[in-house]
């Protein structure tokens, strides 16, 4: 990976829709050898793939919900009930696991408060393992990006 891969990585980040022409010229390099970067890029798993940025907002999906879940064990089985029910629900948009003192960090997607509320009471509350919730509601989002890249 030298410079020229980092910017072809920044401009396609940048918009994944570029075509070989517009990205050759972005990055300084005729189309041919801009090309198979790119595939070597993609075979070397740099690029894991391409997809549209989706606006939840204009969905409908007003609130993000921060949540952190302690399980009462951290145990393979635990893990697995708990990781197995949080991928069917739709409204988990992130979920990842922690070290600390809480096991998971999910992010929610829900059109208001009161569908939080469901969630949380007839979906999250109700996988065996979970000892304790906390949520935290962002105020605004400082900061995005999809992948660090320099």
């Amino acid at each position: 990976m030298d410079a020229v891969d980092k910017r072809i990585l920044i401009e396609l980040q940048k918009d994944g829709r570029l075509s070989n022409q517009e990205l050759s010229e972005r990055v300084g390099l005729s189309p041919s050898p801009c090309s198979r970067r790119v595939r070597l890029l993609e075979k070397n798993g740099y690029i894991k793939g391409y997809t549209v940025l989706i606006d939840e907002v204009a969905l409908g999906f007003g609130i993000s919900v921060f949540v952190s879940v302690k399980l009462d064990k951290q145990i393979d089985d635990a893990l697995k009930t708990f990781e197995t029910a949080i991928k069917e629900f739709p409204e988990v948009v992130e979920c990842w696991l922690m070290t600390g003192n809480r096991d998971y960090l999910i992010r929610l997607a829900t059109r208001d408060l009161m569908e939080y509320e469901i969630f949380l009471t007839t979906r999250l509350n109700r996988i065996p393992g979970v000892a304790s919730i906390e949520s935290s509601i962002p105020l605004r989002q400082v900061k995005a990006s999809i992948a660090r890249c320099n």
